[in-house]
């Protein structure tokens, strides 16, 4: 048991090595690969679309098997306080073409193809280190706002997949390119990260989505005339208690492909967030919660309709956006002082509406109203190897439309596999 909870306590120092705080790490002296992936299988009871049908989602039985992602890590220490840090991560086997079906609030669906899976630098940059207490970072990074953007290893949340509601409005995991400041205050157990970087594109900006597609990943280069600025910050000073609030500003408009076409406009993105986490030795608690305004949204979604052939969304976005969520797990193993293993039940709630606040004039569009209920186990088979089951209900405006349930299996890892 013990060395399940040193191995956490290692991997979040060396995943915030790669993420968010200083280069001050003793775990390794000149480099380490590394890296975490994902393997899953869902079985769903409802079919893809449930906007076509007045009811919500039909009845029908599906199942997939994917390989959600494969991330591998290399750090390099150029010297003890110059670390060069990068991250490649393989989603859903590669890059190739795909087939799929994407669905429209009560429209008919369309079959494009897309990308079939990708290949992405999620990480990139060069840290210089003054000391604890002041950093600076230079290159493409995480954006870390909420608690997964900022935690999304998969031993850090209950559960087959990542919580939906941060998956519906923002994207994750969020790396942008720009400039960062970071450290540790230890007197006062706070550590910080402020960054500047470039900002969204409002024509990625969705009703599903909200700003989670306006990452700028379809272009070779991303547009930074209204950058953005985004911060953390990580209390300690509790035991077994972090507590975190984040945040993001920026103005989008001007980022746009064609940005005469939001002329007059700013589309600014503000988001706030507040997390918590509880860990102790036989105890798991996280809450999360994010709320997210889009100024000129109406005007945004006029002029979106005039983008084809981008590979964006083409349909309308509202001004707010929230999701809210919290999860629970305890070690059942710990009454069995014999069995080093462990197995944590749990159970997720989560709210999130991507049509939280719509703009006067526009549109209600209830069935992005969801909410989900998730139960499920956590074997850990070694402290940096666990398997997934869970169960998850999902409610479609408090119930108004079908539900929707799925069965989840899955298998996740995390690790350094060398380091000298």
């Amino acid at each position: 048991m013990k060395k399940y909870f040193v191995f956490v306590i290692i991997s979040f120092i060396t995943h915030t090595l790669s993420a968010q705080t200083t280069v001050q790490d003793t775990t390794f002296k000149k480099i380490r690969f590394g890296g975490y992936g994902e393997m899953l299988y869902q079985h769903m009871d409802y079919g893809p679309d449930r906007y076509h049908a007045t009811e919500g989602a039909p009845s029908d039985s599906r199942a997939y098997i994917s390989i959600p992602r494969a991330v591998f890590a290399f750090d390099y220490k150029f010297r003890h306080d110059i670390v060069f840090s990068t991250e490649l991560e393989i989603e859903y086997g590669g890059t190739g073409s795909a087939m799929e079906l994407e669905y429209a609030e009560a429209g008919e669906y369309e079959m494009e193809v897309e990308k079939g899976g990708e290949i992405e630098l999620e990480q990139f940059h060069i840290t210089k280190s003054f000391g604890h207490a002041f950093n600076i970072r230079l290159g493409h990074m995480i954006v870390p706002v909420g608690l997964t953007n900022a935690h999304h290893e998969p031993i850090f949340f209950f559960g087959t997949t990542r919580p939906e509601g941060e998956m519906a409005m923002l994207p994750c995991t969020w790396h942008e390119t720009g400039l960062a400041i970071l450290g540790q205050f230890k007197k006062i157990s706070l550590n910080y990260e402020l960054m500047v970087v470039n900002g969204l594109d409002p024509n990625g900006f969705s009703t599903a989505n909200w700003v989670g597609s306006g990452r700028q990943k379809i272009f070779e280069q991303a547009v930074m005339t209204s950058p953005a600025f985004a911060g953390r910050f990580e209390y300690n000073g509790i035991k077994n208690l972090r507590l975190s609030a984040s945040g993001y500003i920026g103005n989008s408009a001007k980022n746009s492909s064609k940005p005469e076409r939001m002329d007059g406009l700013k589309g600014t993105v503000s988001i706030a967030s507040a997390d918590a986490q509880y860990l102790s030795r036989n105890i798991a608690v996280r809450a999360n919660f994010i709320y997210g305004n889009l100024s000129d949204s109406r005007a945004i979604s006029k002029a979106n309709t005039s983008f084809r052939k981008t590979g964006y969304p083409i349909t309308d976005v509202a001004q707010g956006a929230m999701t809210y969520s919290v999860e629970a797990g305890y070690n059942v193993f710990s009454f069995f002082s014999s069995i080093k293993s462990k197995l944590m039940p749990f159970v997720r709630y989560e709210y999130y509406n991507t049509t939280e606040k719509i703009e006067d004039g526009g549109r209600q569009m209830p069935r992005y109203k969801r909410d989900l209920l998730t139960v499920g186990l956590n074997y850990y088979i070694l402290p940096n190897l666990v398997l997934k089951a869970d169960y998850g209900m999902r409610r479609i405006d408090s119930g108004n439309f079908n539900n929707e349930n799925t069965i989840g299996i899955g298998v996740a890892y995390v690790g350094w596999f060398a380091k000298k």
